[in-house]
């Protein structure tokens, strides 16, 4: 099975880096195509996989193809690459707004398509990604792609109407947290801590509160109950967020983020 990538951005270097890691195949069976040949230099350097400026050459030669370029690009590269890609060819995407139907129509033929949105913890082994696909892609197809998935992260299988949703609860959320960790450590920086050692405590406290939700199934707000002793020092600065309307505000991005996404479409 060979598996290629035209783009060679973040997310594709982590898809490789997990892939490589997990052993599902080895170098020599994956490729990827860019226009830059330093970026290439440093995949091909660090990864020993084959590399091509060409995108044809690597949609043709592929079993397994990821679309990793930016929204914007995908009909361009589409029409390049469409006649090298044949019936048995399984299409990998990974950008918001490009549903399976309008993909179906840029390659103006029928074609195995999986849709998938993931997110840039990937780049850390700690990515969550959702997947749909079109009746054409076979069960085995399906999971085989999602083993690939699975070796950056979490894979859920989702209905597409739930793909625009997943952007704003997990695409894009990572720049949510990082506003988050940086607040707490500028909270922190104010009583004196050195800003080091503040992200340090900060993205730790997130890293595991996570891990808990993840790991005991308990709903969230039990466990914030967990930590508000009563009087105290907790539940004091969880009024003053209540009062600052820190949930409204996170779920006004959410649902921003959600209608953006659905106007790429």
């Amino acid at each position: 099975m060979k598996i290629g990538f035209i783009g060679a951005g973040n997310m594709t270097q982590a898809i490789i880096k997990g892939i490589l890691s997990s052993k599902i195949t080895t170098a020599e069976n994956i490729y990827a195509s860019n226009r830059s040949e330093p970026v290439l230099n440093k995949l091909e350097k660090e990864y020993g996989i084959n590399v091509d400026t060409n995108n044809n050459n690597v949609a043709k030669i592929c079993n397994i193809l990821f679309l990793a370029v930016k929204p914007q690009f995908y009909v361009s590269v589409i029409k390049d690459i469409s006649n090298f890609i044949n019936n048995e060819t399984v299409i990998v995407t990974i950008a918001p707004g490009h549903t399976l139907e309008s993909l179906e129509k840029n390659f103006s033929k029928k074609v195995k398509i999986i849709r998938t949105m993931p997110n840039t913890p990937a780049m850390v082994c700690e990515g969550m990604t959702a997947v749909c696909s079109n009746s054409l892609v076979t069960d085995n197809e399906l999971k085989y792609v999602c083993s690939l998935l699975n070796s950056f992260g979490k894979v859920e299988i989702i209905p597409e109407y739930l793909m625009d949703a997943v952007v704003g609860v997990s695409g894009s959320s990572p720049a949510y947290v990082y506003m988050f960790i940086e607040a707490l450590a500028d909270g922190a920086v104010i009583e004196g801590m050195p800003r080091a050692l503040a992200y340090q405590f900060a993205a730790q406290a997130v890293l595991g509160s996570a891990k808990m939700v993840l790991e005991t199934g308990l709903h969230p707000g039990l466990l914030k109950d967990m930590v508000c002793s009563p009087g105290g020092t907790t539940i004091e600065a969880v009024r003053i967020l209540e009062s600052k309307g820190m949930r409204s505000s996170i779920i006004e991005a959410v649902t921003g983020c959600i209608a953006k996404a659905k106007k790429l479409k």
